[in-house]
């Protein structure tokens, strides 16, 4: 699929499932603006790693999303840097697991922030560009805890489950503007923090870490393998595409038959 002379902007695209979606666009020909945390020098070898390898300009840009005049800026950023802001992929994400009444106030207001105002912030200062192209693709992370829940995950299944919620008004609101949005719900996906998640669990439970990995799968998910961030990646560039431009406000998910029980 080519998507040769669009432009995307992809929050948290310096690693996980946001740089598998930036590197999936660039590859169909795309401009994409990377944002993100992480070592400077190793954003940089992937910005122009991708760009020399795709033929397309790569910008980044380190906005902190929990900051809405960041996040315009962000934006704006893209727009002046690509004549445009074709599509916006909201994935910026943290987490943090507690018991509700051992979960610190301060890390729900984080999580809220950047996993779910963020989002709406972004699609404020994108949508006007958007509309006035009469084109626009607003593809948001979401997750199977936006659809169902877990427990010590509040503050992130609040999040999601506003995603999944904002994704439908928006999707409405967009109807015959030429502009769609629309959410994925990703299961467990194998990513850097995940990888993490299943190490200390190992640790603590004594166990190996195989074996830790394919307890955590079994939990939820009767198919006991990851969703690879390559696969996430296909979904968003299926959102980009004329293919899906007549779906709005819904939910495309990849969970194992997580949610499927």
């Amino acid at each position: 699929m080519s998507l040769k002379g669009k432009s995307a902007l992809v929050t948290g695209s310096t690693s996980g499932i946001g740089q598998a979606i930036a590197e999936a666009f660039a590859a169909a020909g795309c401009n994409v603006m990377l944002n993100g945390f992480g070592d400077a020098a190793a954003i940089e070898t992937l910005r122009a790693g991708l760009a020399k390898k795709c033929g397309v300009k790569v910008e980044y840009d380190g906005a902190d999303m929990s900051k809405p005049a960041e996040i315009a800026a962000l934006v704006a950023k893209t727009n002046a840097a690509f004549g445009g802001v074709d599509i916006l992929v909201n994935n910026a994400g943290i987490q943090y697991v507690a018991p509700i009444e051992q979960f610190p106030a301060e890390r729900w207001d984080a999580i809220i922030a950047i996993n779910l105002s963020a989002t709406f912030h972004a699609i404020h200062a994108a949508l006007p560009l958007m509309k006035a192209a009469k084109w626009g693709r607003i593809i948001n992370i979401a997750s199977t805890h936006g659809l169902v829940a877990s427990a010590q995950k509040v503050a992130y299944v609040a999040a999601k489950h506003g995603i999944v919620g904002l994704t439908k008004v928006v999707g409405m609101e967009c109807a015959d503007t030429g502009v769609t949005c629309n959410a994925i719900c990703p299961g467990w996906v194998m990513t850097p923090l995940v990888q993490k998640q299943i190490e200390a669990r190992a640790k603590e439970q004594g166990i190996p870490v195989e074996q830790a990995r394919r307890n955590l799968l079994a939990e939820k998910q009767p198919q006991l393998q990851f969703t690879t961030t390559e696969q996430i990646a296909g979904l968003a560039l299926f959102l980009a595409s004329d293919t899906a431009s007549n779906m709005q406000g819904t939910q495309l998910v990849s969970d194992g038959g997580w949610t499927a029980q």
